[in-house]
């Protein structure tokens, strides 16, 4: 369920944005936080559209009942070209339940070139799509977004919409460079584009369903061992007409602040597999793999948790800490776990060595099977 956001209740705070602001407010709805029915899907299939590796020695294997068929070379018709990398993520979900298929595009990698050119090799047909969902506001996470809507707007769904965690998504990100107090820019999400491109945004602080089949897990509760480790800063507040407005979930002395990136907003996107669990999707997972699986427990009252997949950003890591989230990831008992993205080669190696019979390391272009 979902109601329009009124559009006085957005502008009030920036009124004075004027028309090239509004115009991209005008675009937005809002999850309520009423309660959902969460659905059960019978099969879904995963294919890794973007990730930062492709292996095109990697054999056909299947682990705890998941089927994963590696893309081979990775070439078109065209040998010149060939599947692209890139540090980011995209996945392509169908899923089944009874005779009706379900299609939504989770993330967009870093660019449009490599999203755009692994579409063609993979031979995907966007225009089955039937929502769209960026998981948080990193670059690399929603960078071929606006290139991908000038390719294939046209034959998209007219009514289709792109789902965010939140207002935290479209803040202006900056890194820093190496210099004490000094950045340098890492972009955001301007909602004046996706609205100039007759997308309508929305707002998913609440637990949402996606599309009759998928559910998202609204803000993610901080409840385990895990922290935010080192990322990105992020400034709160609008400047020349874009940003986010901030002024319901931070004190208004923060606006316009330069501050560390909690990811407010970042939400992970679930199926809930019949008789096998849920299949929990975290694009980065900067609040904590442990707390947005555990999350997803908590919004669809299923504890068995069949796959967690994605990035799990432990890349970064201490040792002595990954090691304990491994171990908290192992206590959840889940039948497999898929690392992608920013997860990193110590996660898969200590997950490897906590888990051995549980782990399946994927590949751009990699079709994963779950279910019937």
């Amino acid at each position: 369920m979902m109601r329009s956001l009124a559009r006085r209740d957005f502008l009030k705070a920036s009124a004075a944005l004027g028309a090239s602001a509004a115009a991209g407010f005008a675009c937005l709805e809002i999850a309520t936080a009423a309660p959902i029915e969460i659905p059960t899907v019978d099969a879904l299939t995963l294919r890794v559209l973007v990730d930062s590796a492709h292996d095109q020695f990697l054999k056909p294997s299947t682990v705890q009942g998941v089927v994963h068929q590696p893309p081979g070379g990775g070439r078109g018709s065209d040998y010149r070209k060939v599947l692209h990398n890139q540090w980011g993520l995209s996945l392509f979900a169908e899923s089944q339940r009874r005779d009706e298929t379900k299609t939504i595009l989770l993330d967009f990698g870093y660019t449009p070139e490599a999203l755009l050119n692994n579409i063609e090799i993979l031979k995907l047909d966007p225009s089955k799509a039937d929502a769209l969902i960026v998981s948080h506001g990193h670059h690399d996470h929603y960078g071929g977004l606006i290139g991908f809507l000038d390719r294939y707007r046209a034959s998209l769904p007219p009514d289709v919409k792109l789902f965010a965690g939140g207002e935290d998504n479209f803040c202006h990100r900056l890194v820093p460079s190496g210099t004490a107090g000094q950045f340098t820019d890492f972009g955001l999400l301007d909602r004046r584009e996706l609205a100039a491109r007759h997308i309508t945004t929305v707002l998913c602080e609440a637990p949402t369903v996606i599309a009759g089949h998928a559910f998202t897990t609204g803000q993610i509760k901080r409840r385990s061992l895990e922290r935010v480790l080192p990322n990105t800063f992020v400034e709160r507040g609008f400047k020349d007409g874009a940003g986010c407005d901030a002024a319901h979930y931070s004190p208004a002395e923060l606006e316009g602040k330069i501050i560390p990136d909690e990811h407010v907003h970042e939400h992970a996107t679930c199926f809930n597999l019949r008789d096998r669990g849920l299949v929990v999707i975290s694009s980065c997972g900067h609040v904590g793999i442990v707390n947005s699986v555990r999350q997803a427990q908590e919004v669809s009252g299923v504890e068995k948790i069949h796959a967690i997949v994605g990035g799990f950003h432990l890349g970064p890591a201490p040792k002595d800490y990954l090691t304990q989230v491994v171990a908290e990831i192992a206590k959840l008992k889940p039948d497999v776990v898929i690392p992608m993205h920013c997860s990193g080669l110590n996660f898969v190696l200590e997950a490897q060595a906590q888990m051995p019979e549980n782990v399946l390391v994927p590949t751009t272009g990699s079709r994963l099977r779950f279910g019937a």
